[in-house]
């Protein structure tokens, strides 16, 4: 796939009997014009005995299906308002067992394809070249590639891409060396390959003006020029984390690990793809103080990646383990209680989802029924920090620490390479621990976890005296009461305070003048920060949290903000109008969400 002025093409080979070529045209604003052909072979066996193949689509307009060069009757079934629809193919001829079919669709891509975003030069930090990237993730591949899109299917896949030679691409697969394009001098080819299977919602590719610096003996950090030095920093623990990672839960299989610091409208903390982790540029602290978000994307590798949810009711199985993993390479890092400290913050953001979607709502099950749910608006740190507090709630039970690890890197060799249920991981927990199953049969968990509160005593010290504090005790405060605490500590505080009543505006003014926090870049104390200010009422929060919901995209960050604003009701126009002024250039998930938070109206236009 590629983007350019121009045309330009490539080849993806998917499950690898998949071949994929891709027409984009880009024009010269940076707009797509998007023209894909995807010639794709299927292996027999993968077909029905009618010989009929049905592949997830959405907003694709399909135009001709042929078969080995015969014409296949192909039918679109009715589109449903998120999931898109179905692409019904019939062979034209029958098949003998192992035959292999070539199978072509020419169709077309949506120019607000829901997996892709394009930036014009403009919304770039170099200013001068377009920028495209993907997120597929969870079931936005159909929008770009018709495809089984499902976790339950894997394959592998190659590619070769064509690009303007000032440009550069990258995909979540193993660079596989580049040339001139025979065809055009002006313009050269990238080579991929995926060997390892891994499911549609990993399928990514990034087009831009992208530099890479080595971090490490099997990494490289990518970004534009402007970012990438400062990424390079940030990141330079990875290879450390790598080899922790790889002592926990054994060998890494993928190769490469490469991580893309995106523009700053990608609408997550960090993506999972293989070989290439996408990191938003708000991870860039400084001070290496938010790399645990790489910890986690590392962790993926097994939990995610290599052992996959069949659905995504059981998403839980790869963000629980994920999270579990990522805390104990934070262990082996940092320390025990550095672990307990983290899964104390976590405990709380799952509190505050929770609240969000109301206890009794169904998306706050471990495994909650997704039909007829739209993904992305189900998404929460529920299968996050749910799933960790019961795998952590099983380490307690079966022995500790080490124990429970030697079951987690048991799991993860057995089902490598496969997508399981909960039940499965069910059966094979009872079966690792067949002489402790009855503890954990009779032992209902706590009401809430027990953590080791050594890191957090400060911050719970110093958030209860702000909140007991009477006013004309403020003058007690002092720079000196956060100068010992660390980074992630000063988040842990804050987070505290978001939790209790509103502070009066009193105090957090006093707040403001004793420790400074306007003058913090780093984004997590940035986005608590602002939230406590505008929920205590303080007006001159309000534009410093409108721009920093505006001027990045994680969903994090951005959809609280705007919420806070929007809760405020002097500025709740203010918050609205703000919106619809930014959100051509958001991420399409995030802009639907966001309308959706502040009950706009899609089709209204600024």
């Amino acid at each position: 796939m590629c983007i350019s002025y121009g045309d330009s093409c490539f080849t993806v080979t998917i499950w690898g009997k998949l071949e994929v070529v891709v027409l984009v045209v880009v024009d010269t604003v940076g707009y797509p014009n998007v023209l894909p052909h995807f010639p794709f072979s299927l292996i027999s066996l993968s077909l029905s005995p009618s010989y009929h193949q049905t592949l997830d689509t959405k907003d694709l307009k399909v135009s001709k299906v042929t078969a080995n060069g015969q014409a296949a009757k192909f039918t679109l079934g009715p589109k449903h308002s998120f999931m898109g629809t179905p692409l019904e193919i019939t062979l034209p001829f029958d098949l003998s067992r192992g035959q292999h079919v070539i199978v072509e669709v020419t169709y077309e891509t949506a120019p607000n394809a829901s997996a892709l975003q394009w930036l014009t030069p403009e919304q770039t930090a170099g200013k001068k070249h377009p920028y495209l990237f993907s997120q597929c993730q969870a079931t936005h591949c159909r929008s770009m590639v018709p495809c089984q899109d499902t976790p339950a299917m894997k394959h592998t896949y190659y590619a070769q891409v064509s690009v303007p030679k000032e440009l550069v691409a990258v995909m979540s697969a193993v660079r596989d060396g580049e040339e001139p394009d025979p065809q055009d001098s002006s313009r050269a080819i990238y080579h991929f390959r995926q060997p390892v299977p891994m499911p549609s919602y990993l399928i990514a590719i990034v087009v831009g003006a992208l530099e890479s610096r080595e971090i490490g003996p099997r990494s490289r950090v990518w970004s534009e020029k402007e970012l990438v030095d400062k990424a390079a920093y940030e990141f330079s623990e990875t290879e450390t984390m790598l080899k922790t990672a790889e002592g926990l839960a054994g060998p890494y299989v993928w190769g490469q690990y490469d991580i893309l610091v995106l523009p700053p409208s990608f609408p997550y903390g960090g993506m999972e793809n293989p070989c290439l982790t996408y990191a938003t540029p708000t991870l860039l602290a400084g001070d290496r103080s938010l790399s645990n978000v790489i910890a986690h994307e590392i962790s993926h590798s097994w939990t995610g990646n290599l052992v996959t949810n069949k659905t995504w009711e059981h998403f839980w199985l790869n963000e629980g383990h994920t999270v579990y993993l990522e805390r104990m390479i934070g262990r082996s890092m940092e320390s025990e209680q550095f672990r307990q400290f983290k899964a104390m913050g976590g405990w709380k953001e799952l509190q505050e989802s929770v609240n969000t979607f109301g206890a009794n709502n169904p998306l706050t099950n471990l495994v909650p029924n997704l039909n007829e749910v739209d993904l992305d608006e189900a998404f929460s740190s529920v299968p996050y920090e749910k799933g960790f507090a019961l795998l952590y709630h099983l380490e307690e039970l079966m022995g500790g620490p080490e124990v429970f690890m030697g079951f987690v890197k048991s799991y993860i060799q057995l089902f490598s390479y496969s997508s399981i249920t909960t039940e499965e991981w069910k059966h094979y927990l009872f079966t690792y621990f067949k002489n402790k199953v009855p503890c954990v049969l009779n032992r209902c968990p706590p009401s809430s976890p027990r953590y080791d509160t050594t890191m957090a005593d400060a911050c719970i010290a110093l958030c209860k005296r702000w909140v007991k504090t009477k006013e004309g005790d403020l003058g007690n405060f002092s720079e000196g009461d956060v100068k010992t605490l660390s980074t992630h500590q000063l988040i842990e505080f804050l987070s505290l305070l978001l939790q209790q009543e509103p502070l009066p505006l009193s105090h957090v003014k006093r707040m403001q003048e004793v420790y400074q926090l306007n003058a913090f870049n780093n984004a997590e104390i940035r986005f608590r920060w602002l939230r406590l200010c505008v929920k205590s009422k303080w007006e001159d929060a309000v534009p410093m949290a409108l721009k920093m919901a505006t001027e990045q995209g994680r969903m994090k960050f951005t959809r609280p903000l705007f919420k806070e604003v929007y809760n405020f009701d002097k500025y709740r126009e203010e918050a609205v109008r703000v919106f619809i002024a930014h959100r051509a250039a958001m991420h399409p998930v995030t802009a639907n969400l966001v309308s959706k938070d502040l009950k706009v109206d899609n089709d209204k236009s600024t």
